[in-house]
């Protein structure tokens, strides 16, 4: 009887599970539908200044053969603001190098206010290189909330220019 008794509660629970699950995932990819539809896409293209200054390595730092620098930047275009962050970084003697930085970007972009946080992760090899830099999720504030994207950086003749495709939540 205890067992048959445990196997209608397992079953019930199942049969609960298989009913309930569904229509989650259907409320989820509603709300993620309506979620993208109102989005906006747009691109902000410019200029910035940075200034790159040494920061104390710690013992493991320095037993790794890292490196910790401060940044500090001045954007102008079509984003206009500033950013700090912190960038850790290391170079081999054979041409290998990489960095990893987190970075507050103070800002204004496409009329509205706010801050948000860029995520960088880049690699270099004697053949190749690569750069990701993107907004961490959720991290935006005042009008800036919801902002998602892509920051790409060109340096041309010492000159950095960005490239920032992102995304924002329609204005209510």
């Amino acid at each position: 009887m205890r067992n048959n008794l445990l196997l209608t509660a397992c079953a019930v629970a199942t049969v609960c599970f298989l009913l309930i699950i569904p229509a989650q995932m259907q409320n989820t990819s509603a709300t993620a539908v309506h979620k993208e539809k109102s989005m906006s896409t747009a691109h902000a293209t410019g200029t910035f200044d940075v200034k790159v200054q040494p920061q104390t390595a710690s013992e493991f730092e320095t037993a790794n053969s890292l490196a910790r620098y401060s940044l500090d930047k001045e954007i102008h275009g079509e984003m206009e603001g500033t950013s700090k962050g912190e960038m850790l970084s290391t170079s081999e003697a054979s041409g290998v190098a990489a960095y990893v930085a987190l970075e507050r970007v103070t800002a204004t972009l496409n009329g509205r206010s706010g801050t948000f946080l860029l995520q960088h992760n880049a690699s270099m090899t004697k053949t190749s290189q690569q750069m990701q830099i993107t907004v961490v999720p959720d991290s935006g504030t005042g009008q800036l909330i919801g902002i998602t994207g892509t920051f790409t950086i060109k340096i041309v003749e010492k000159k950095h220019f960005y490239d920032f495709a992102y995304s924002l939540p329609a204005e209510n």
